[in-house]
């Protein structure tokens, strides 16, 4: 059954070649055939005979058997995203493409290609394809287009998607990640369109909403949307990544007409305010620098949207900004999008859990002998996910602090290391000092590039279902 599922997803990813495929035809790029046709010839041949030998009826899967088929799908669908990026030449080392494979389809963005506008259309077309497969998720695709597996998808889905409490908003699963994705391919039709409409090409504007809509952040520009210098342009980008990184089950709801679910979710709210709040007082640091309150709420605005939803995109170098505003986008680098969105990092909910037990802790200390609940979404919470939060936190921040201790070794000096791991585990893309919004990552070494590959795939996989394989008790009966 685990071949099975793994074979299901790496022939899905296989046929999305075509698609870059044939955009290598289309623009008369001959040299880039062979390094899409080749592997994905090859992965269909095999699959095919891989699910005809080990074809039969299927059965749920347990918890340890979902973990190791996520864990495995996604490392192996990376090094296969690899394969073109390298065979074309484009990246010339083993460990620059799969970092940049990794980058794809975690949606972190990071890149190793200095001068990204050279690079064939076929293989910037496919970087950003990366972004929108792994957005959304490889397996929540798989169990949307192949229910006839026949196993229990929701626990393979709970091993993929992001945040504590995760839940199906239709009875079953496969018709839970089908809505899911048709929401996602619709918003990214109307953001293409829009980008067109705005100036872009339809190829860059494609792209980009790729990249977009999976909070990834690849651009086939190596000014990223800056080069483009449109409001416009600005504009649409800062609304659809701040879209992205809202819980997709709640476009759900609002299609189907439960409004309350907007007006009660606590972690919306907060979302909302996070990112008004810094966006205002961002505006007001930076003012002095672009002339005028609405060009510098414009590049704020952006760049605030870009780092909280871990996409990565750049108007500017933040870099080069104020103290005061620089400081307010390394906020933004511990707290990441919504439970359920293509965002990455801690997420918007857990800051919300650990803020209302702190508010408890503080009428606790006031009235001991009161009893004080949790509330979420307007109902009462278990102390579970209380300590379900503080031990994912604690966990992030040891990751974060072991690609740190990493990369201090590897050379990078110390505000590098640490907002580079801090890019790395969040998904985020860019960092501070020497791997900032205007710079590549192709310096760094090549065995800290594999490192950071590990960190990545944990990041996006939510931690345990890439580090639960090194802790001793998964092994046992």
């Amino acid at each position: 059954m685990i071949i099975r599922i793994i074979t299901a997803i790496l022939a899905i990813v296989s046929l999305s070649f075509l698609l870059p495929l044939a955009t290598a035809l289309y623009y008369g790029e001959k040299d880039m055939i062979a390094p899409f046709a080749l592997p994905m010839v090859v992965v269909l041949f095999l699959s095919a005979i891989i699910l005809l030998v080990f074809r039969g009826k299927g059965k749920n899967l347990s918890l340890r058997q979902s973990y190791i088929v996520v864990s495995l799908s996604w490392t192996i669908t990376s090094i296969y995203g690899a394969i073109p990026l390298y065979a074309s030449g484009v990246i010339k080392s083993i460990a620059g493409a799969l970092f940049e494979s990794v980058s794809g389809f975690t949606t972190t963005g990071s890149t190793v290609i200095e001068n990204i506008d050279a690079i064939p259309k076929s293989i910037n077309l496919w970087r950003c394809l990366e972004h929108w497969l792994g957005g959304m998720g490889i397996v929540t695709l798989t169990v949307a287009l192949l229910p006839l597996l026949g196993v229990g998808g929701f626990q393979l889905i709970k091993a993929e998607t992001t945040g504590p409490e995760k839940g199906k908003v239709t009875p079953k699963i496969a018709t839970t990640a089908k809505v899911l994705w048709f929401i996602y391919f619709g918003f990214t039709i109307v953001q293409t369109l829009l980008l067109k409409i705005a100036g872009m090409s339809f190829f860059d504007s494609l792209c980009h909403s790729f990249a977009t809509l999976g909070t990834g952040g690849f651009s086939t520009k190596s000014e990223s949307i800056g080069y483009y210098n449109s409001s416009a342009i600005d504009a649409i980008c800062t609304v659809f990544m701040f879209l992205a990184g809202v819980n997709f089950s709640l476009y759900f709801y609002v299609f189907t007409g439960k409004l309350r679910e907007l007006k009660t979710n606590s972690e919306l709210k907060a979302y909302i305010a996070i990112c008004v709040v810094i966006t205002l007082l961002l505006t007001l640091c930076i003012k002095s620098s672009y002339g005028s309150f609405l060009q510098a709420f414009r590049y704020a605005s952006f760049q605030v949207s870009s780092i909280i939803t871990t996409t990565g995109f750049a108007t500017a170098d933040y870099t080069s900004w104020p103290p005061c505003a620089q400081f307010l986008i390394f906020i933004l680098f511990f707290i990441g999008g919504c439970s359920g969105s293509t965002g990455g990092g801690i997420k918007v909910i857990r800051w919300v859990v650990l803020a209302k037990q702190i508010g408890n802790e503080i009428k606790k200390t006031l009235h001991p002998h009161g009893v004080y609940s949790l509330r979420l979404n307007s109902s009462p919470s278990g102390k579970g996910i209380i300590i379900s939060v503080a031990s994912f936190i604690f966990l992030y921040l040891a990751l974060v602090f072991a690609t740190t201790f990493a990369s201090c070794i590897a050379g990078l000096d110390l505000l590098t290391s640490f907002t580079a791991s801090l890019s790395m585990v969040g998904n985020i893309g860019p960092a501070f000092s020497s791997l900032s919004p205007s710079y590549t990552w192709l310096s760094v070494p090549s065995a800290l590039k594999l490192f950071y590959c590990f960190a990545m795939l944990a990041g996006r996989l939510e931690l345990y279902t890439m580090l639960i394989f090194f802790f001793p008790p998964f092994w046992r009966n």
